[in-house]
């Protein structure tokens, strides 16, 4: 079978594009402060029903995009996948970027951490549902933090008990995105108490709708539930959506890791600034007449240079995974300055905005920041605590002694071994 070339998956991709959606409209030629929204928002946060209007969206585009053959272009071929490269994903995504489609941010999770995991640790019986995820069907969330144990995964207690066939799990699970919309969730727990807390652990697949899982939302001080809390009681799991083998669940949960950190660490490719662009900084800083502070100026000019230097970074270290490289603990680098990024923002915002970002007086461009601020500490947790972040960097990229208790060099070697 001849391989698609990049020409023709673009031919074929732009022909389903245009049939399926209208192009955005092109972009201002200069920002301008006070049109538009105003929202710059980290987290998004509606209310349920917009948002099982937007999933509902979501599911259509993708089961679309199945049809078409365009769904899961590096997929292998014999689970339904295209069998390309990185890059034709890449080029895919570059053009439909310029449409307007359905919000994918539901599946961000599944699809840039949990089905990766699945493809690389799981059965037959688990390869099942990956065209399934891949089509709109699924929705995957991941079930690693526990209230007890935070980004110290491997102390995790949500224990997993072995019954025939079935393993018996009970135990809580914290700060889950998405728990609430969807189907699978992939699962650390603790299947062997006595042995020490790396080698314990064992993965599953677990079904979010089955008896004994329930999900509760957990409000954010921005003011919306965007993550939730999952117990599980004595939930009923088939050994057959076992992920790897027994007790060797913190290699299928560094899988997951490495690839959360790729994408998250990553998640600032474009102007770097997201939302919160630079333009729009300028001119806020314009509006408020501080363009002649040279301290405003200065903190400004790092900022910029910040995100800069952080999307260079990242484009590195993706043009490594589109060369077929896998995603190491060298990306905890560009996680830890993405949130370092994102911290100086809201300091220079507060800074700049004074009393206006507390209180909605209905101004433009003033309170919307307040969610940003209030969403930071929050980025400064997923996918890694800081603390936990440096710790793997000074261990495992600069060589530095490992931190008394934490083990994530030899977490991280035992992954190489394997």
């Amino acid at each position: 079978m001849t391989e698609t070339t990049l020409d023709e998956l673009r031919a074929e991709a732009t022909a389903f594009l245009d049939a399926n959606a209208a192009p955005k409209p092109a972009a201002a030629a200069a920002f301008t402060w006070g049109e538009g929204d105003d929202d710059v928002a980290l987290f998004e946060e509606v209310e349920p029903a917009e948002e099982a209007r937007q999933l509902a969206a979501a599911k259509a585009w993708l089961g679309a995009r199945a049809a078409a053959g365009l769904h899961w272009l590096s997929g292998p071929t014999e689970l339904g996948g295209r069998g390309l490269g990185r890059a034709h994903e890449q080029l895919y995504r570059s053009l439909e970027a310029r449409y307007q489609v359905p919000n994918q941010s539901f599946f961000g999770i599944g699809f840039g951490m949990v089905a990766p995991t699945m493809l690389a640790h799981g059965t037959p019986e688990v390869h099942a549902y990956l065209p399934r995820m891949y089509a709109g069907e699924l929705v995957g969330c991941q079930l690693f933090s526990e209230p007890g144990a935070g980004s110290d995964l491997a102390g995790l207690q949500t224990r997993a008990e072995r019954d025939g066939d079935e393993w018996v799990v009970t135990g809580q699970k914290v700060w889950t995105s998405g728990a609430h919309y969807a189907d699978l969730g992939e699962i650390i727990c603790r299947t062997d108490p006595d042995l020490p807390k790396h080698k314990g652990l064992t993965g599953f697949v677990v079904d979010m709708h089955a008896p004994g899982v329930t999900v509760r939302p957990l409000r954010q001080m921005t003011g919306g539930a965007a993550f939730n809390e999952v117990f599980f009681d004595e939930v009923r799991v088939p050994d057959s959506h076992r992920l790897g083998d027994v007790n060797r669940g913190w290699t299928v949960a560094l899988t997951t890791l490495m690839n959360e950190r790729a994408s998250i660490g990553g998640g600032g490719g474009g102007s770097g600034l997201g939302l919160a662009s630079a333009a729009r900084l300028i001119e806020m800083v314009r509006h408020f007449d501080g363009a002649d502070d040279p301290l405003l100026r200065d903190e400004l000019a790092k900022l910029y240079t910040g995100f800069q230097v952080a999307k260079y970074t990242n484009l590195r270290a993706g043009a490594t995974l589109r060369a077929g490289g896998l995603p190491g603990p060298e990306l905890s680098v560009g996680k830890l300055a993405l949130t370092a990024n994102l911290t100086a923002t809201a300091d220079f915002v507060a800074r700049v905005l004074g009393p206006r970002v507390q209180a909605d007086t209905g101004e433009w461009g003033t309170f919307a920041w307040s969610r940003f601020i209030c969403g930071t500490p929050g980025m400064r947790i997923a996918g890694g605590s800081d603390e936990t972040l440096r710790n793997i960097v000074g261990e495992r990229v600069l060589g530095l002694p490992k931190e008394p208790g934490i083990d994530s060099t030899t977490a991280f070697r035992d992954l190489a071994k394997n």
